[in-house]
């Protein structure tokens, strides 16, 4: 039978806000399992005692600052109106219906003057973590790290050129020590001490947001971004990483294998020049210190040079009539050289700890941490692009971003053990 309703939005009803929100609703979870009165403790300091008018509950304030990121609302402008028709947000906050939902201005005011300058934000993402560690979430003995890019609040074409200098003293230093110990045991004089030259680099500056920097890859997007990288914070006795390929360098290998570290880094892929062996084709030989080429013959170490590579160079004679010759090398005293650096050893061990067992299970599990977890921060909580602009603010987005996914990791971990 046809029916129809009438109107009923102007009918008061009694209703508890607590019944408008799901049981299973995520902030239900969040604000069960989640301890935010760390947050008072911490920003204490920075209110008057006596002064000025009462402030709006700093609680309430960076559980806005949560809701905007948890569920990817970049704009507080939007952030307000949603909290005001969303009832679990209001509930979360500890608002009633009829209560004011705050002015999205109280937080750009907040972040500009009351907390600029101070490691609010660090906190919040140390004590979150911090949480984790003593639910038993973290244990620290493995590592998966890896960075991404942000793409910056500024136009790609506002620009202008800029000289820097590159901080590289540290590792020359070790490499200059290492090439030096390299030369003596072949019998090698020292190298000549050079003027001491800074390195220098041409870069592009946004006058858009000049802390930004230019990208330029092949297969990536072009223009300004910040790049987001996890660094160590909390004091682990790490034993195992797992790395993108990006990694596979001489001196992180090193680093790993100096801190007895069990490193397992993606193969880099490199392209031989067509139609010339490619370099695995030479196999060294540890004990005799040479490379053996695919005929059979012999290279025999040369020179090590500043960079830390040492070269290896075949007999001229005996490559002149190899039938391998076109396949070998293209110069034109038939002289085939391979260079090998000084901390190659370290990159060998990596490459092999990549094929045993535990290597190849600890890389499969990088898949389903940190490039899921960046996956999501994109996806999901808006870190695909850069909300403000300047280093601090983008500083501020990433730690809120990578907290509020503690957040839900937590909330969701617990739940399910009930």
């Amino acid at each position: 039978m046809f029916h129809t309703r009438n109107s009923s939005q102007n009918e008061a009803e009694f209703v508890l806000l607590d019944q408008l929100v799901e049981e299973d609703h995520l902030l239900r979870k969040i604000d069960k399992y989640v301890d935010f009165s760390f947050i008072i403790k911490k920003v204490k300091p920075y209110y008057s005692e006596n002064n000025g008018r009462p402030s709006l509950d700093p609680l309430i304030l960076f559980k806005m600052m949560f809701i905007g990121y948890l569920y990817g609302i970049r704009s507080e402008r939007q952030l307000e109106k949603e909290i005001y028709y969303n009832m679990a947000y209001s509930w979360f906050l500890g608002l009633n219906i009829n209560d004011p939902v705050p002015h999205h201005s109280t937080i750009s005011w907040n972040r500009r003057t009351r907390f600029k300058d101070t490691t609010i934000f660090q906190d919040i993402f140390d004590e979150i973590v911090l949480q984790a560690i003593n639910h038993d979430m973290v244990g620290g003995r493995v590592l998966f790290t890896d960075s991404t890019h942000l793409k910056a609040n500024a136009n790609k074409h506002k620009y202008t050129r800029k000289t820097i200098e590159q901080d590289t003293q540290n590792y020359i230093k070790d490499l200059d020590e290492a090439v030096l110990e390299d030369r003596e045991a072949h019998g090698k004089k020292p190298l000549k001490a050079e003027e001491e030259v800074k390195a220098e680099k041409n870069i592009r500056q946004s006058t858009t947001d000049p802390e930004s920097g230019y990208l330029y890859r092949e297969n990536k997007p072009e223009g300004f971004f910040y790049l987001d990288h996890q660094i160590a914070r909390f004091g682990f006795q790490v034993e195992a990483v797992a790395l993108d390929s990006g990694y596979l360098t001489t001196p992180i290998c090193k680093g790993l294998s100096d801190r007895h570290i069990f490193g397992v880094i993606a193969h880099r892929r490199f392209h031989p020049t067509r139609g010339l062996f490619p370099k695995w084709k030479f196999q060294y030989d540890h004990e005799k210190d040479q490379y053996i080429c695919p005929n059979g013959q012999t290279l025999l170490y040369s020179t090590t040079d500043r960079k830390g590579y040492r070269f290896y160079k075949s007999n001229p004679e005996k490559c002149a009539s190899c039938p391998f010759l076109e396949n070998c090398t293209r110069s034109k005293n038939h002289q085939k050289v391979v260079s090998r650096h000084v901390w190659e050893d370290h990159k060998e061990k990596v490459r092999q700890n990549r094929l045993s067992v535990s290597g190849k299970i600890l890389y499969k599990k990088r898949k389903e941490k940190i490039e899921r977890s960046f996956a999501d921060s994109k996806q999901l909580h808006g870190l695909r692009y850069c909300r403000l602009r300047g280093k601090r603010n983008v500083n501020e987005q990433v730690l809120l971003t990578a907290a509020c996914q503690n957040m839900k990791k937590i909330a969701t971990h617990l739940a399910k053990l009930g």
